[in-house]
Formats: structure tokens, C-alpha cells, sequence
């Protein structure tokens, strides 16, 4: 492969075409179905959809198929195919985005000029929901295999598959799996391109996602609430209580978890990927967080704050009832008090065993006599990467050396994407190469969303490069 060629074929594609039809995708308020129960009512799904197949068309890619798979009730599926230009049509490389969007918040909470469906272009930035988190996956999933033909360079039957309910948790993506599974072959590489990116500067592997346990903590220490001035002292403070029982999971000082169900091992190969991680981030890995002014992180360990977001639960409390606001609180002991928590998991955790043992620690011998429950909602798994084959490792350093002219750096992701634990029970033998463009201050789904339009075009060009590695190993 020729490197300057292939980034200048990307290159002008995005600035002629990927651009100008990203902007057209931006201003579809094509909500995921979680956010948009009437979506198919109002009909922003399709006109996404409308875009991007015509887009696809449009670029005559010889060879390739595309079909939108529907059924009722179902967002749908646009399944693409190209043929190995070898012959072999068995075994194979499925390249995985999605094209729908969360919800656009509030049109104050984006900044001065922008907006959620107002394509903005600024300092190399294509600012709008959706562009990063995912739209940018069609078109650099088809300009992959574009790029290689333009070359001549031989490659794998390759399927692209594009989902319509990623941001909702996947609903509908395993159920089409298991249909179009007969027509994949032997999916032997899996290129994700949802992940995010450390930097901007080189390509970032996703190496590990954190699995999830949550659920409602209650504590009701009486019928009604009562005068503190009579009650206190006499009937324990429900939130006193609901203190005590975190004191159970977590050490208040360090933020540990103390349910050893909810650990695993850390194997010395990711704690060496996460000091070189460290070394590619430095004060990034604190810096990119809104910290109040005088506040900082944790600790300054570098390696072990990686580690901490990766591959060590943490328990955050994200929701409360049972409080009145401020304004309206008076002197009364409150009845009731609860929580609802979330314990991020290390990818290996079973997450159910791990949310029955929270739940039996939090219930058992409740204080004072108090109604204790802990309603838990459906775990969901984490994932780590199988190791990699040699030949993409070196795939992967030569893409990132040729694009970047730096390393590529591997490292997991705090949060969660279900369908990657799906992919690789039902690809046991595939390698995976999860990347994106989700980097500081990028904004997936919060305001002022962007996509870095370097970055997409490099990533898509170390795709085009590994992709193009992968057939050669299939020939032999």
C-alpha cells in the first residue's frame, strides 16, 4: 500500500463528499427509538437512512451489495457485503457503526453559535449531533474498501453492517445477528468503529469495557415523617442509615469497593498498557474533567487512575428521591430515603454474580430494624479484547506509524457497549480492532458534540491499512 496515496484519497473524499453529506446527516433530529418511542411515525430513521444509501451508491464501489433488512416493530439493519477479491468468500472482516443519535438537549446548553442539528464548522471541527458518535462510521467503512480498490490491492470478503438502535443498548442488533450470521462466513476480524480516542495524535485502540451493576438502595425507618425536634434521637436518621450501608461496599476514604465479587485480576500485560497509555495522556487523564477550581483528581498516579476507570469497580451515586428541594425542606425527619447507585465492573466480572452479592450485603441485618431493599436493575457485561495475533499487532503500530507518524496506544474504556460481548461469543476466533474519534472535550452525548475531521480521516486510513493487512493472511 502505497500511505500517501491512500491519505490523499481519504482525504479528498471527506473533503468532497463525507463532509458535505455529514452536514446533511446532522440535521436529522434521528433520535434513537430509547429517546423517539414515536420514531417510526416520524420518519427521521429513514431519512438518515435514505441519506447514507444514497451516499453509499453513489460511490460505485465495485462489487458491493447493500441491503436494509426490516421487520416490524424493529429499527433497521443496513447490511453491506463486498466480495474477497481472491475468491474466498468464507472467510471474512465485519466492520460495525451505527446511525442513530441521542437526544439533543437543551438548545441553550450548546454554546453560542452551535446546535444540535446546526452543522458548524470550526478549527478542523464539524460540530453537531451525531457526526463523532456515529454518522462518520458509513462513510469510513465504505472508503476503507474503496481505498483498496483504488490501489489494487487485494482484500477479504468484507461485510459492513450499520445498526439503528446503538444508543438505546443494541435491542435489535442480536436478533439480526443470529439471522444474518449463515450469510458472514468466518468472521475472523471485527473492526468497530463506535470507541473512543485518547489524543488526537495517533490511533487508540479500545483494549477493555467496564460491565455495570445498579439499582435502587431504599431505607424506610418509619410510616410518615415526624418533627426532629420531638423525633430525633429516638428514630435514626434514614440517610445516617443509608451511610452505614455504602460503608459496607465501599471504603469511604479510598472509594474501593469492598464486594469482592465485583474485582478480577489485572494481568501484568494491561497494567504495561496502561503506563504506556499514561505516557501518551500525562495530566489529559485529569485534565479533560470539569474540576471546580482548588479541586483535583483522586490521586496523581497516572497508570493506576487508568486502571482505576478500566479495571477496578467504583461505585458513583447517580439519582436520589425522598429529599425535598432546599426551599422547601422543613424541620422533619424524613421516612424514607434512596439512592440509586451505579457500580461500574472490570470487563471480566460476571455481573449478575456481582449484583446478587451487593444486594445480599446491603439487605443483611439491616440496622435499627429498617426496611433495607435494593431493587437491581438488569446487569450488563463487560468485554476484554482477546490478545492480539502478532500480524495485527504489527498491522496496527505500521497503520499508526504510516497515518500518525506515532504509535498506536491501546487502552479501555470506562463506560459500556453490550453488543461487543455479543460479537465475541459469536465470533469466538475473531480479532477485534475497536477504535473511533471520540476525543477530549469531543462531547458524545453531551452539548457541543464534534467530530475531528483529521482524526476521522486517519482512522479511516489505518482501517483501509489493516483491512488490507488482513487478507493476506487469509490467502495464505
Amino acid at each position: 500500500m502505497d500511505a500517501s496515496k491512500t491519505k490523499s484519497f481519504i482525504a479528498q473524499a471527506y473533503d468532497s463528499t463525507v463532509i458535505p453529506t455529514l452536514e446533511d446527516y446532522i440535521r436529522i433530529p434521528n433520535q434513537s427509538p430509547a429517546y423517539e418511542p414515536d420514531w417510526e411515525e416520524k420518519g427521521f430513521t429513514e431519512k438518515a437512512l435514505q441519506l447514507l444509501i444514497n451516499w453509499v451508491h453513489a460511490q460505485k464501489v465495485p462489487g458491493l451489495t447493500l441491503e436494509v433488512i426490516r421487520e416490524a416493530k424493529r429499527t433497521p439493519l443496513v447490511f453491506m457485503t463486498v466480495p474477497a477479491t481472491n475468491g474466498n468468500d468464507q472467510d471474512s472482516v465485519l466492520l460495525y457503526g451505527h446511525m442513530d443519535k441521542q437526544p439533543p438537549l437543551d438548545p441553550s446548553d450548546w454554546r453560542a453559535g452551535l446546535g444540535p442539528y446546526t452543522p458548524v464548522i470550526e478549527d478542523g471541527k464539524l460540530y453537531g449531533r451525531g457526526g463523532a458518535d456515529d454518522g462518520y462510521s458509513t462513510f469510513s467503512a465504505v472508503l476503507s474498501i474503496k481505498a483498496l480498490k483504488e490501489q489494487g490491492i487485494p482484500h477479504a470478503r468484507t461485510h459492513i453492517i450499520i445498526e439503528a438502535s446503538e444508543e438505546s443498548g443494541s435491542p435489535d442488533l442480536t436478533h439480526y445477528m443470529i439471522n444474518v450470521a449463515p450469510r458472514l462466513g468466518n468472521v475472523l476480524l471485527i473492526v468497530c468503529l463506535d470507541s473512543g480516542c485518547g489524543n488526537y495524535d495517533q490511533f487508540w485502540l479500545t483494549n477493555s469495557l467496564r460491565g455495570i451493576a445498579a439499582g435502587n438502595l431504599r431505607v424506610k425507618i418509619s410510616r410518615e415523617g415526624v418533627h426532629s425536634g420531638s423525633a430525633s434521637g429516638v428514630i435514626p436518621s434514614t440517610f445516617r442509615i443509608i451511610r452505614q450501608l455504602l460503608n459496607r461496599i465501599e471504603d469511604v476514604n479510598t472509594g474501593e469497593v469492598l464486594v469482592k465479587e465485583a474485582h478480577a485480576e489485572i494481568t501484568h500485560k494491561t497494567k504495561q498498557q496502561a503506563k504506556e497509555a499514561a505516557a501518551a495522556l500525562g495530566n489529559k487523564i485529569w485534565d479533560e474533567f470539569p474540576f471546580v477550581a482548588g479541586a483535583g483528581p483522586v490521586h496523581k498516579d497516572l497508570p493506576e487512575l487508568l486502571l482505576n476507570k478500566t479495571w477496578r469497580p467504583q461505585l458513583s451515586t447517580v439519582g436520589a428521591s425522598g429529599f425535598p428541594s432546599l426551599e422547601k425542606a422543613g424541620n422533619v425527619l424524613r421516612a424514607e430515603t434512596a439512592l440509586k447507585l451505579s457500580i461500574r465492573l472490570p470487563p471480566t466480572v460476571e455481573p449478575e454474580q456481582a449484583t446478587n452479592a451487593i444486594k445480599k450485603i446491603l439487605e443483611k441485618d439491616p440496622p435499627y430494624g429498617a426496611q433495607v431493599t435494593f431493587e437491581a436493575e438488569d446487569p450488563a457485561p463487560g468485554w476484554a479484547a482477546p490478545e492480539m495475533a502478532p500480524w495485527l499487532e504489527s498491522s496496527v503500530q505500521n497503520a499508526s506509524q504510516s497515518f500518525f507518524k506515532k504509535p498506536a496506544v491501546a487502552v479501555g474504556e470506562g463506560g459500556s457497549i453490550p453488543f461487543m460481548g455479543m460479537l465475541g461469543r459469536q465470533f469466538p476466533k475473531a480479532q477485534f480492532v475497536i477504535t473511533g474519534v471520540l476525543g477530549p472535550s469531543s462531547n458524545a452525548h453531551g452539548p457541543n458534540e464534534f467530530l475531528h475531521i483529521e482524526m476521522a480521516k486517519n482512522v479511516t486510513a489505518c482501517v483501509t491499512h489493516i483491512v488490507g493487512d488482513f487478507s493476506k493472511q487469509v490467502s495464505k
